[in-house]
Parts: structure tokens; C-alpha cells; sequence
């Protein structure tokens, strides 16, 4: 059964390692045009935060070097197109990102390591530093959809408008309603 676990992960970890190599074309691109375009750096920003913390994590869990190595692996790719994206931004998207990466790859980095190290052990630790991973793949692979639930809503509610003009589109008022709209703004027959 250990064997299948360890299969399963160097699999898992093949996946991975193509998904952090995923937007190489991208890069490419952006190297080639000498122009990050209209790219955002933040779903970089977050991967090599996601992928620092997931190293901790398998660092910190006796076993887990499969996790470790991968997300090594992942800080690697991330640095690179960070470094690349500041490289080729204009000014104001540079300024931007770097702020962004003294924020989240610095400075959360470093408080979640000291806070969990310092002040958790053991099991709790691990778990600490798993639930913050988790939390944060949540956000980061879930945040696509905060663009497409508000318009979801809307295609429901745009489709709901159209449904109630369908069925009451040749309705007339009747009278005894526009006498009580009437009566109601203050007019009298």
C-alpha cells in the first residue's frame, strides 16, 4: 500500500511540476515582445506564496518530501516569472509587484514560519502550516469564480426579466389598478 501511495504521488508530482511550467508560453511571449501586456502578476505572486508555504509544510511533516521537493520545484518556476514579469512591466505595474511581493512572499512568509515555529510544536504545527495551505489554494484556485458568480446572478436575474416580459408583455392594467396607483400618489378619479 506504501508503494501505491508513492506512486501516486510522483504522478501527482508530474502533474505538478507541468502545471507550474504552464505558463512558460506566456513568458516566452512576454520575453519575446519585450512587454508584459496587459498580464497580471498576481496569480504568480500567490503560486510562489502558495508554493513557499507547501515546502514548509513538507519540510516540517516527517515523510512529506515528495511535497517538499515539488514545491521547491514551484518556487523556482514562480521566482522566475516574477523576476521576469518586474523585468519586462512598465513602471507603475513594477512598482505594484514589488510591493505586492514584500507583502505576501516576504513579509506573510516569514510572520506564518516564525509564528507556527515559535509558537506551535509538533502536531500542531504541521497542522497550522497545513491549514493555511489549504485556506490559500482554496482562494487562489476558487478566486476565478468571483468573476463569474456576480455575472451568473446576472444572466439569472437578465433571464428571470425576460421570462416575466414574456408572460406579461400584452397584459393591459385594469382599471380598479389605476385607480388604487392613483389614489395611492394622491390623485382622485
Amino acid at each position: 500500500m506504501e508503494d501505491l501511495s508513492f506512486i501516486v504521488g510522483v504522478i501527482g508530482n508530474v502533474i505538478s511540476v507541468l502545471v507550474f511550467l504552464s505558463p512558460v508560453g506566456t513568458f516566452w511571449r512576454i520575453v519575446k515582445n519585450g512587454s508584459t501586456e496587459d498580464f497580471e502578476s498576481l496569480p504568480y505572486v500567490c503560486t510562489l506564496l502558495s508554493s513557499s508555504l507547501w515546502t514548509y509544510y513538507g519540510i516540517t511533516k516527517p515523510g512529506a518530501y515528495l511535497v517538499a521537493t515539488v514545491n521547491g520545484f514551484g518556487i523556482l518556476a514562480e521566482a522566475v516569472y516574477v523576476v521576469l514579469y518586474l523585468i519586462y512591466a512598465p513602471r507603475k505595474m513594477r512598482v505594484k509587484t514589488g510591493i505586492l511581493v514584500g507583502i505576501l512572499n516576504v513579509g506573510f512568509l516569514a510572520a506564518a514560519i516564525l509564528v507556527t515555529h515559535l509558537a506551535l510544536e509538533g502536531d500542531t504545527r504541521i497542522d497550522a502550516i497545513g491549514f493555511m495551505c489549504a485556506g490559500l489554494n482554496i482562494i487562489m484556485y476558487g478566486s476565478p469564480l468571483a468573476a463569474m458568480v456576480p455575472n451568473g446572478i446576472g444572466f439569472l436575474l437578465g433571464t428571470a426579466q425576460l421570462i416575466l416580459y414574456a408572460i406579461f408583455r400584452k397584459a393591459r392594467p385594469s382599471n380598479d389598478t389605476i385607480s388604487q396607483g392613483l389614489l395611492e400618489q394622491g390623485f382622485q378619479k
